[in-house]
């Protein structure tokens, strides 16, 4: 592999074999036989593996002297990223969602192509990661004490219905935010499992909360108006369960979980990584869209209340290294061992 880029060889085969296109834009795939460079995505057939090289920017493979793919026109997606991070960057300084026809028509893109590649790379609409945005700016109201009716106007809201609607969407009521959980109920059990007791909360509508920390005083300080039911039988906390035994369940696992519109795109990018597999801090930044945010990442990798389910223990440092874990570095590397015998079919973590 060519530096700089966050993958090893058998990351990028992989994902080149796999014709992934969420690895479209983080590097480009070059046939020494052809003296051709690819996206991953290229529907080309695939050469030998011994007859690829990979590159972190398609510069690095024209100065090798390789020449772009003309079928899947991989020097395309890096204007593609371009567009993206302007209509990224219009939605946030609004502070809600824009018109699709006018994005479109800012970038140079057409709205159902901006449409398609924003989805792509950010893991939301457009239209929803505005809707997200806007929560948020309502959430921080809510969070210094403004009311409601405040929040709502204050955020860019037309009035209460938009504002609830959006709230819901993203996994918790205004007055939830407010209230700490008042009008939820919270099923819970301790899980004993091959490393240590799970303490798992569920909502109705999915899990809300999986820590090696049993103690469910920490889980009530969070959501201190719920009211708390024991009952290891609760369909979410079965499901749960079994998502816990068998990784490869967890990412179709309904989860109820608010956070901020950056929180909730690392969060959906950890859900992305295979079990067994791991992705650096500078990895999911690339991931979505900006590099720069390896700091961000971390932050809210570490506000990840969901562990196992969302699996923050497959993030580790650019340099290779483990880094830290809520649940201690031993359990880290027994996790992540457990998920490569699991995904080789040799074992299960429960």
């Amino acid at each position: 592999m060519h530096e700089p880029t966050p993958f090893s060889d058998d990351q990028a085969w992989a994902a080149f074999e796999a014709r992934d296109r969420s690895f479209d834009g983080r590097f480009v795939g070059a046939v020494t036989t052809t003296g051709i460079y690819c996206r991953p995505s290229c529907p080309a057939r695939r050469p030998k593996r011994e007859n690829m090289l990979f590159f972190a920017e398609t510069a690095a493979a024209v100065a090798a002297g390789f020449r772009a793919c003309r079928r899947c026109l991989p020097d395309d997606v890096a204007a593609d990223v371009a567009a993206v991070a302007e209509a990224r960057r219009r939605i946030e300084e609004t502070g809600g969602p824009l018109p699709l026809a006018g994005l479109g028509a800012a970038t140079g893109y057409s709205p159902s192509h901006l449409q398609r590649i924003f989805t792509r790379q950010i893991g939301m609409s457009p239209a929803a990661f505005g809707r997200a945005v806007r929560l948020e700016r309502a959430r921080a109201c809510l969070e210094q004490g403004a009311s409601v009716t405040e929040a709502i106007y204050e955020a860019g809201y037309s009035g209460p219905s938009r504002f609830y609607a959006a709230a819901k969407a993203l996994g918790a009521a205004p007055s939830a935010i407010v209230r700490k959980g008042a009008g939820m109920t919270i099923h819970h059990a301790v899980v004993e499992t091959a490393f240590g007791p799970m303490l798992i909360g569920a909502t109705a509508r999915g899990v809300c909360h999986v820590s090696f920390d049993p103690d469910l005083e920490r889980l009530r300080a969070v959501y201190s108006e719920a009211e708390f039911i024991e009952d290891a039988e609760a369909p979410m906390v079965q499901a749960a369960v079994a998502a816990i035994a068998d990784p490869s369940l967890a990412q179709g696992l309904a989860v109820d979980v608010p956070g901020t519109a950056f929180q909730q795109r690392v969060w959906a990018e950890l859900r992305k990584i295979p079990p067994g597999e791991t992705r650096s801090y500078l990895d999911i930044a690339r991931a979505l869209g900006d590099p720069k945010a390896t700091r961000a990442v971390g932050t809210a990798n570490g506000a990840n209340p969901i562990a196992v389910i969302v699996p923050c223990h497959r993030v580790i440092r650019n340099d290779g290294a483990l880094g830290g874990y809520a649940g201690g570095l031993e359990r880290k590397r027994a996790l992540l061992e457990a998920e490569r015998l699991a995904s080789a079919g040799e074992t299960r973590l429960l």
